[in-house]
């Protein structure tokens, strides 16, 4: 009780210490440069009020979800495969290792000269952000099973193919769902960049676009609304690993959960 009374109280004032010292910075430097909390949510009634707001969130949200989804659905199984096979961990390996130092938005011209400038070329480049993550984290999930459980399965006469599915994935989950946690947050980040660059709506193109009008306000609206859609993403996904996935050893880090 007294930890939850100390965070109710702790939280509010960290918020109210942060807008007191947004607000000064917007009174130091002028609301043309760094617009203020009022000023802000003014920005953001206007956009929500001619429907570009919500509208630029979905479109930007459709895309995170659908490149992320499936950079998961291909990444899990090549990573199990790569945990699986030394012979295809020798040459993937250093591929993966050296592949994962280039960050997506180097990759948005060639994209775009390869898939066009409509959705496939960003689908393509949230994929391209997801893939990497997950299948690193799932192919170490695989080496990291201890060899005592799959000695042990084979004793009682389990195949290779029962090996995988009730030794090796449970025991490969907890990173799965790690890398697929972490994926969701470098989606965002790709999926601004094409939108900067590439697109004629979402929260990229309105923060991109904001600045021919000098719109700071917009900008930080963009911003803001960026923060509240990974940290909404984030916890509905934790809150299915903890429902889901418990029983293999996925645990919520959620502040609720720790207090």
């Amino acid at each position: 009780m007294k930890a939850l009374n100390s965070k109710w109280v702790t939280i509010p004032l960290l918020w109210i210490a942060a807008l007191l010292i947004w607000q000064i910075g917007a009174w130091v430097y002028g609301p043309d440069i760094v617009p203020g909390p009022l000023a802000t949510v003014k920005g953001g009634q206007e956009l929500i009020a001619d429907g570009s707001l919500l509208s630029y969130i979905g479109v930007s949200f459709s895309r995170v979800f659908v490149g992320w989804a499936l950079g998961s659905l291909v990444a899990i199984p090549a990573g199990l495969l790569i945990g699986k096979v030394q012979a295809v961990r020798v040459f993937a390996e250093p591929v993966l290792n050296f592949i994962r130092f280039i960050p997506p938005i180097a990759f948005i011209t060639l994209f775009l000269v390869w898939f066009g400038i409509g959705e496939q070329s960003k689908i393509a480049l949230i994929m391209y952000a997801t893939l990497f993550i997950v299948m690193m984290n799932t192919f170490t999930g695989v080496l990291s099973v201890e060899e005592d459980k799959i000695r042990a399965a084979r004793s009682m006469g389990a195949s290779e193919w029962q090996i995988l599915l009730h030794v090796v994935i449970p025991a490969t989950t907890p990173y799965m769902f790690t890398g697929v946690r972490l994926a969701m947050g470098t989606s965002y980040m790709a999926i601004i960049g094409a939108e900067m660059i590439a697109a004629n709506e979402g929260v990229g193109y309105l923060i991109w676009n904001s600045r021919l009008f000098f719109r700071t306000d917009w900008i930080f609206v963009g911003l803001i609304s960026l923060g509240l859609m990974g940290f909404a993403t984030d916890r509905l996904v934790g809150w299915f690993g903890r429902k889901a996935l418990s029983r293999y050893g996925v645990v919520s880090t959620s502040p609720a959960r720790r207090a």
